[in-house]
């Protein structure tokens, strides 16, 4: 009871401040005299603040107001209607002042269809929508409208009755917003190249909006006002947008229509390719295992390849995703050959971007399918100054049993310099405190006032292979090879699902389907990591402190 007594208040103190002085303005158009016009309004208010006062909380208060409004005005009128025919025979219609400057918009402004004049604001476009304020909200004559916006005033008095059609077509019709208006859709995003200075491109993928303007625009090539009415979003901000995503290259606009530059895979297509990678990773992992022996031949033949800070055991972590990766850049560097020449690619290998960008990414619906767990592959930040060379360090998000929530992301410049500082032993270089914090994140140890590297390093100046031992290394690079080969299978499987449903004009584009096809294949890490686990090869003991799997450090 509390709470519809404090409901039926504050309706009150809104139908005081909101509606008093629109109620007189719309008495006054319907009688055309001041004093019956304050009459018929304090009639009508009387009328609602009584059922205010009972027990009445109407669903929606403006189109209540409005309708009271009009039924105590048809009382008036067949009251004026009876007086004026027992007295002159004459009908209501020649008391009621004709209102001939009377248009869609005035009739809205003071009717109960306000909230529709606003939302048919919100989904005009800017051309007409700037002259519509000025005009009727700002009071603004077409003289001043014309010479502000530097047009005609034909061109002016043009728009505004154009715009007057769109507006009573838009009332006149219940407006259907889209699905994505009402449930948006979560995209995930991998993105592989250098960021731009606005930290382009996850400045917008990290928000949904935009994530759903990118979406629709994929799936249907839509105008500003169709995407508008999509997503749920009034036009000015969706043109905003539109303008952001178009100049950070997220869309293109051809004639007055916008579509997505990027790929987005469906549920539907990842779920087949990730049925075909499971019908063929055991098959994989075998082969890429076997070709992992060659580590223990060179422990006999090239001692001195590794630093020797960690065990063997979780070493084959990082030397089975570095195994992977190879696989893939094998079967990448097939396909890129058939790129040529592209003027838009950086050195980086990547689609050059405004900003100073150099990035490419591939989005993804949400697919309820299991897929394998994600691994990810990060590195040290590059030195602001842009001069200082990079650093070779790498750690891999293994997503497997909550690894990877175990250790940052990505490190600074400075970090990875004074891990490379530790292992060419000259840590009384590095700042204590540096060293300290780099001990808690667990890639540091220290053993006897000593700091020593937890993770996998590197050296690739290694004793040159003696011809004896070539035979043994070719019989490596057969497993090799083969693996290649069933990753080019399933790279051609994932080609064939994508070229399926992308857009006919990204079809032509070699590189982005390179990319988005190679992305793919970062799936096969978790395949393989996984595969590697049930078949013995790699252990896992939760018990230790698993931080630094995948972690190293080339020298």
């Amino acid at each position: 009871m509390d709470e519809t007594k404090k409901m039926q208040e504050k309706l009150i103190q809104e139908f005081a401040k909101e509606y008093m002085e629109p109620l007189f303005y719309f008495c006054l158009k319907k009688t055309g005299d001041s004093e019956e016009a304050q009459d018929l309004t304090q009639d009508i208010a009387l009328n609602i603040l009584t059922a205010l006062n009972g027990k009445t909380v109407p669903a929606n208060f403006s189109a209540w107001v409005w309708k009271i409004a009009r039924n105590r005005y048809s009382v008036w009128a067949d009251r004026k209607h009876r007086r004026a025919e027992s007295v002159t025979g004459a009908d209501i219609a020649d008391y009621e002042i004709e209102d001939k400057n009377a248009d869609i918009l005035e009739s809205v402004i003071h009717s109960e269809q306000l909230a529709l004049l606003r939302e048919g604001l919100a989904f005009i476009s800017g051309d007409y929508r700037d002259i519509v304020v000025a005009f009727y909200i700002e009071d603004r004559s077409v003289r001043d409208i014309a010479e502000k916006l530097s047009l005609s005033q034909d061109t002016v008095k043009q728009r505004l009755h154009r715009a007057r059609k769109i507006l009573k077509e838009g009332m006149n019709m219940a407006r259907e917003f889209g699905r994505l208006s009402f449930k948006p859709e979560n995209i995930t995003f991998s993105n592989s190249g250098k960021f731009g200075m606005m930290n382009e491109p996850w400045v917008f993928l990290n928000r949904i909006l935009c994530k759903n303007i990118l979406l629709a625009a994929y799936r249907t090539p839509s105008t500003a006002e169709e995407l508008a009415i999509e997503v749920g979003v009034a036009l000015p901000y969706m043109e905003a947008e539109l303008k952001d995503l178009t100049d950070a290259t997220l869309l293109r606009k051809v004639g007055n229509k916008y579509e997505a530059n990027i790929m987005i895979v469906s549920a539907d297509a990842q779920e087949k390719m990730n049925a075909h990678l499971q019908g063929l990773v055991h098959e994989l992992t075998e082969h890429i295992t076997k070709f992992m022996s060659i580590y223990a031949w060179r422990d006999e033949y090239q001692p001195g390849w590794h630093g020797g800070y960690q065990s063997a055991e979780d070493m084959k972590w990082t030397l089975l995703l570095q195994a992977v990766d190879d696989v893939n850049k094998e079967i990448g560097a097939r396909y890129r050959q058939e790129e040529g020449n592209n003027p838009q690619i950086g050195p980086w290998g990547y689609t050059i971007r405004p900003n100073g960008g150099e990035w490419d990414v591939v989005g993804m619906e949400e697919c309820p399918c299991e897929l394998p767990s994600y691994i990810g592959l990060h590195g040290c930040m590059h030195a602001q100054d842009g001069e200082m060379p990079n650093i070779p360090f790498g750690a891999y998000q293994i997503y497997y049993k909550g690894i990877a929530g175990k250790k940052s992301d990505i490190i600074t410049y400075n970090e990875g310099y004074a891990l490379q500082q530790v292992v060419n032993g000259e840590a009384e270089k590095v700042e204590s405190a540096l060293l300290v914090r780099l001990e808690e994140q667990g890639y540091l140890v220290k053993k006897e006032e000593k700091y020593e590297p937890t993770f996998l390093v590197l050296y690739p100046d290694v004793p040159p292979i003696m011809e004896e031992h070539r035979e043994s290394l070719m019989n490596f690079y057969e497993s090799y090879m083969k693996a290649v080969e069933v990753v080019d299978r399933h790279y051609q499987y994932c080609l064939k699902q994508i070229l399926a449903e992308i857009p006919e004009f990204l079809k032509e584009n070699k590189h982005q389907l390179n990319h988005i096809v190679s992305s793919f294949l970062s799936t096969i890490r978790g395949a393989v990591l996984e595969e590697a686990i049930r078949q013995g090869y790699l252990t896992y003991d939760e018990a230790k402190d698993n931080r630094m799997l995948g972690v190293y450090l080339y020298v």
